[in-house]
């Protein structure tokens, strides 16, 4: 699971360097930069409601149990 999370945070900091590369270029080859960059960022978006989807199931299905600070009753 540990792999999974991996490739998922891989892949969305790959698509918010795409998106960082079509700002860049500003424009050229006859395409505004906009449509590049904003279908990079909703791939982003995508991804990072796909990656959260999975870490609840995985949860949920008992592949992976919360390790946070206890609860305390003050």
């Amino acid at each position: 699971m540990k792999y999974a999370v991996l490739v998922g945070f891989l892949a969305i900091f790959a698509s918010l360097g795409t998106a960082l590369v079509f700002m860049l270029r500003g424009g050229r080859e006859g395409r505004p930069a906009s449509s590049g960059m904003a279908w990079a960022l909703a791939v982003r978006v995508g991804l990072s409601i796909l990656l959260f989807l999975c870490l609840l199931l995985a949860w949920k299905l008992g592949w992976i149990q919360p390790t946070g600070l206890p609860a305390s009753g003050r």
